[in-house]
């Protein structure tokens, strides 16, 4: 049994995550110069559907005027968060998802990495809205996405390549196949036009695309 809704459980999730995602630490870089970029170098920052709280770890280390809370609605992957930054100043903790998120334009950046796709689109919109709520006008909301392509032949390529990453990086005919059947089941991804769209559905004045390779995809828009 799982104690989160990743592939895997929270104490091996670091060990197997970048043989899952191609680039998985490119998002937290990505993340971590627009956050800058944007001036927002001192800033309170929510970091929901935080996982182990790498992305917070990282951004401590680039960054340490930030104030971080972290939120994530499993218990386990909190624990692991809270021993990675133990000794660290001002972070929270939230046993909490996103769309349950309690704040009112309290935060000057949200991040929401890879934990938005296990909505079906009623419960993604609610998140996304959440986060919405959360930001200060004029802040900053970046996510990381799983995606699917524009068509279900292109789609069937996008899968077919990531198969092969997944082999090459030490799964099992199993274990790509456990990958792919996720896909619709477990995880409910949209394509980015669909993102962009509901983005500007949910109230933010700019929308743009930040990243994207595979099925994965990274977006960044402004209260």
């Amino acid at each position: 049994m799982g104690d989160n809704k990743a592939a895997y459980n929270s104490r091996i999730y670091d060990a197997r995550i970048t043989s899952v995602l191609p680039y998985y630490r490119e998002y937290h870089a990505q993340v971590i110069d627009l956050v800058r970029a944007m001036g927002f170098s001192e800033g309170q920052w929510l970091d929901t559907g935080c996982g182990t709280g790498t992305l917070a770890l990282r951004a401590l280390a680039e960054l340490p005027g930030v104030h971080f809370t972290l939120a994530d609605p499993s218990e386990a992957m909190l624990g692991v968060a809270k021993e990675k930054l133990r000794g660290k100043a001002d972070v929270q903790f939230l046993n909490i998802p996103s769309q349950e998120l309690p704040f009112a334009g309290e935060f000057d950046v949200v991040t929401a990495i890879q934990c938005h796709h296990y909505f079906q689109p009623a419960g993604r919109e609610a998140a996304v809205r959440s986060c919405w709520d959360a930001l200060r006008k004029g802040g900053l909301f970046v996510t990381f996405e799983n995606i699917k392509m524009s068509t279900p032949e292109s789609d069937a390529i996008a899968v077919n390549r990531w198969a092969h990453f997944l082999a090459e990086h030490g799964a099992s005919e199993e274990e790509v196949q456990m990958h792919k059947e996720r896909r619709g089941t477990e995880v409910f991804p949209i394509t980015v036009e669909e993102h962009l769209s509901l983005l500007k559905k949910c109230g933010f004045r700019s929308v743009n695309l930040l990243w994207a390779s595979y099925l994965q995809a990274g977006f960044w828009a402004v209260k």
